[in-house]
């Protein structure tokens, strides 16, 4: 079955088109670069413009493919940009010049990136081909017919034709839904019949591409397809009943999208580095060029080809590169590559698809960076023929000298880099050489540590090449060699001890000042003439002594084996060695004495409390002996009771069990409830033997019938513990300071209520009573005040009369004396309060008064007094067990007798 000619004829103005707007599209970048791969995106579309109609594709480029972007019109009324770029007109317009141009946005979703590019709609006037474009005539695909069984059933048979796939041409311009083929039953003439498709494309992702009429069996398009993204679609078409029964067997119906060129070739890199050595011969390799088209690779539109556009410099010849159109080989094909001319060339290759085409293919470029490369063409040679250094004795990682070369090849290349050797001198492999990288001398290092006293000088044989050898044709010898004396210097070194650690076997008990060994250290500088003390670094008992001149080791104490200092029968000390070089130095040894067991230590039972019922049945008390030697001064053991006192042996027995272990038993029938001391001797197998009577205490009780004490003898038989005491005594003490802190607080109380009854009392007015305070002041600063202010103030000498310049600070200034009240002849006891509130007021409001101590006249008693000041009076005994607290309850006024007799000690 043949697709009509119409419909072939309808596709020859959209291919066009196609072909058009992709010759127009500028070129991607040849990097990969996120953004609008174009500058501008351009179309020229028919003058009206439906609504949903497809304008053309604005491709991002987000180079890993992992952006998430959405697009945006600045024209939103008029053009949307869907998710896939391509541009659609939201509305049907005519389209006009001042609409031919708005701004396509791209917002990544993720970075919050923004990217613009414009966009440039041109009208073209209408063609007799556009009307080619119309929705011809659909092919029709009739379902094979089926022959139905006696059942009525569909029989499968075996078809005998297939249905040609339907090629689709991609990036059409629509009109979308575009009609592709009518897919029909020759049952729905006598049956109402409802058609679908399935598969990717249609039911499956992407879905949505291709639709069908479910009443006529329409098979339409919806949208542009991209053929590299998918490059065919297989779908399958059903034609059932209105009750869902299959009429028909489903038909395979194969979609090709035709490639176009709307894809530039890309170069994998935007620049290629390669290299080239000096001196190459025509015809050699330098590096490939390599470039990708996603267009069909099998038509011409993804068949590229290469090509150099330009060549920097252009010495010695324009042509030095040419490169494979087909493979992008770059290879030599003059002579004359001279790295000390021109040590690089940049070119510029270009890649076409359509096999090269320069009308109808796209193009892109890249550059080629190709260095020429040194050759080894002279050798390293040494700046001298010899060299000289000194290294200390014992030193290594030491840099002893400097060996110098000098290279005319490229620096820091294989041809210039030097490599160091040592041919002679050093048979042991004390030395090594190592390359500087930056300045290709040669450090001649310290490997090995050198002794003054074995070597005093090394001259070393040294030779020096480059890392490749020279080139062919060099008349230059390949190394250049050199001579290194290098001196050692002697130090002094540090004594060491022989053997070290030193270990001596010894038994345990050794009484203090004997002798176990000596210990001595040796120089191994021979040509100083230098000597030895030795000191005691670490001696954790203190059991040792060494003896500064001769390092002879005595003891100072008893040598104990079960010492917890002692690990594993080995006890350790540590001695110093020091010389008296300059500068001095010192050296350690360990002196390990093995410290053989005597039997020195008796026997002890274990545990040392245990409990047992009143009734020998049904538990015994099984004990063991401890004892801190070892064999063969420990076990086997021997139990027994003692004879005295008689109760002991009357009340108990004890049995042997093994060589460790026995069992204490009741040997009455009843013992009364209670705790009891059973003394326990036990030898040990010493030689001699030791024995030992240690008490083993253990508590009667009434037990239960699983042969346990009762929770209340456990309570009765145990007593107070030592935690228990020390809380009780605790609790004491904080009982008894708390009784104390209340007396002293009742006393205190009782003398504040006894100051306050005595001051308030009526018959102790203070006003008629002369107060003695034994005690005239002292140390104040007011006692220089002019006693003679305490006379009239008729005798006192007026200010006025004062020389200038020895008036006292303190003093009042000249003024007019303010009017302070006068007590009455005969005043009433009461009006003490009063009087003194009077007197504080007209002070207050005294202008002249100074704002610190100042004598204030409240009334006169009598001219001729010699008394010092008032305020100078103080008193350390009568008045030291009174409380004047509560003269902070009397107001402000009061604050500064308050602050001096209510204060406290202070």
């Amino acid at each position: 079955m043949s697709r009509p000619a119409g419909a072939a004829r309808a596709l020859l103005p959209l291919l066009a088109a196609l072909l058009q707007a992709a010759t127009g599209a500028a070129g991607e970048a040849a990097t990969c670069k996120t953004g609008f791969p174009e500058a501008a995106y351009s179309a020229v579309l028919a003058p009206d413009l439906h609504e949903g109609q497809p304008l053309l594709n604005v491709r991002f480029s987000s180079c890993n493919g992992k952006r998430k972007v959405r697009y945006e019109s600045s024209e939103p009324a008029d053009f949307k940009v869907d998710e896939d770029g391509m541009v659609y007109a939201v509305r049907s317009f005519p389209l006009s010049p001042e609409r031919a141009r708005f701004l396509v946005f791209a917002h990544d979703r993720d970075t919050q990136e923004k990217w613009q590019v414009a966009v440039s709609l041109s009208p073209r006037p209408p063609s007799p081909e556009a009307a080619l474009q119309g929705s011809p005539g659909a092919e029709e695909i009739v379902f094979p017919r089926q022959p139905a069984g006696s059942d009525g059933h569909l029989r499968r048979q075996k078809r005998d034709w297939v249905i040609p796939p339907i090629n689709l041409p991609e990036n059409s311009r629509g009109p979308f839904p575009q009609e592709l083929v009518r897919i029909r039953s020759d049952r729905d003439k006598n049956l109402s019949l409802r058609y679908s498709v399935t598969g990717p494309g249609a039911d499956q992702p992407p879905t949505g591409i291709f639709i069908i009429n479910p009443i006529s069996g329409q098979l339409s398009v919806t949208k542009p397809l991209d053929r590299e993204q998918i490059a065919r679609f297989h779908l399958r078409a059903h034609a059932v009943d209105i009750n869902g029964n299959q009429v028909e067997n489903p038909i395979d119906i194969v979609i090709n999208v035709i490639d176009m060129n709307d894809n530039r070739p890309e170069f994998l890199h935007q620049v290629w580095n390669g290299t080239v050595p000096e001196g190459s011969k025509p015809g050699t390799y330098v590096m490939t060029v390599t470039a990708i088209d996603a267009d069909d690779p099998n038509t011409q539109n993804g068949m590229l080809r290469y090509r150099i556009l330009s060549q920097a410099p252009s010495t010695p010849s324009p042509n030095m590169f040419t490169i494979n159109n087909e493979t992008g080989d770059i290879i030599t094909v003059a002579a004359g590559l001279d790295r000390e001319k021109v040590h690089q060339y940049t070119l510029i290759i270009q890649a076409t698809d359509t096999e090269g085409s320069p009308t109808y293919g796209l193009s892109n470029t890249a550059t080629a960076v190709i260095t020429v490369t040194d050759v080894n063409d002279n050798p390293p040679e040494f700046t001298a023929m010899s060299f000289y250094g000194e290294v200390p004795e014992n030193r290594v990682d030491v840099i002893v000298a400097n060996l110098t070369v000098t290279d005319k090849d490229q620096p820091h290349t294989p041809s210039w880099n030097a490599v160091y050797r040592i041919s002679g001198g050093d048979p042991t492999g004390r030395f090594a050489i190592q390359t500087d990288p930056n300045s290709n001398d040669g450090l001649v290092t310290v490997v090995k540590p050198i002794d003054f006293e074995t070597n005093r000088m090394f001259v070393l044989t040294v030779a020096a090449e480059n890392q490749v050898p020279l080139a062919k044709g060099i008349q230059h010898p390949p190394q250049s060699t050199a001579t290194v004396s290098v001196t050692v210097i002697d130090v002094n070194e540090n004594p060491y001890f022989v053997p070290n650690p030193k270990i001596i076997r010894q038994e345990e008990g050794l009484h203090s000042g004997t002798m176990l060994t000596t210990f001595t250290a040796q120089d191994p500088d021979r040509y100083m003439q230098q000597s030895i003390r030795y000191t005691k670094l670490s001696d954790p008992a203190n059991w040792l002594r060494i003896d500064p001149v001769n390092g002879q080791i005595t003891t100072i104490a008893v040598l104990d084996r079960e010492s917890p200092h002692v690990k594993n029968n080995i006890y350790n000390a540590t001695f110093l060695a020091s010389d008296n070089g300059i500068p001095p130095m010192s050296g350690t040894g360990t002196l390990q004495v093995y410290l053989l067991d005597i039997n020195d230590n008796a026997p002890q039972v274990l545990p040392q409390e245990a409990e047992t019922c009143e009734t020998p049945a049904p538990n015994a008390i099984n004990i063991t002996a401890l004892d801190y030697d070892i064999d063969p001064n420990a076990g086997p053991f021997a139990f027994d009771l003692p004879l005295a006192p008689a109760s002991i042996k009357r009340n108990w027995t004890i049995t042997r069990l093994n060589g460790d272990f026995a069992q204490l038993n009741l040997k009455i029938k009843f013992l009364q409830a209670g705790i009891y001391d059973v003394p326990i001797i036990i030898t040990d197998s010493g030689n001699p033997p030791r024995s030992n009577s240690s008490v083993l205490r253990v508590k009667v009780c009434q037990c239960d019938s699983n042969g346990d004490c009762t929770d209340v003898d456990r309570i009765v038989g145990a007593g107070l513990g030592t935690g228990a005491i020390v809380a009780i005594l605790l609790c004491i003490i904080i009982l008894l300071v708390l009784v104390l802190m209340f007396v002293v607080w009742m006393k205190r109380r009782d003398k504040e209520r006894q100051a306050k009854q005595l001051l308030i009392d009526p018959e102790d007015d203070v006003r008629d009573n002369i107060l003695k305070y034994d005690e005239e002041g002292g140390g104040e600063e007011d006692q220089d005040y002019d006693l003679s202010q305490l006379q009239q103030p008729d005798t006192v000498e007026p200010d006025a009369a004062k020389p200038v310049g020895i008036r006292r600070l303190d003093e009042r200034p000249i003024h007019a004396e303010p009017q302070y009240p006068v007590r009455s002849a005969a005043p009433h006891p009461g009006d003490i309060g009063d009087f003194i509130n009077e007197g504080l007021k007209a002070a207050d409001n005294d202008p002249t008064a100074p704002p610190y101590d100042s004598l204030l006249v409240f009334d006169y008693e009598g001219s001729g007094s010699t008394a010092g000041s008032l305020s100078s009076l103080n008193s350390s005994s009568s008045g030291g067990e009174q409380d004047y607290d509560y003269l902070n309850d009397w107001g402000p006024r009061f604050k500064k007798l308050a602050d001096m007799y209510g204060g406290g000690d202070d």
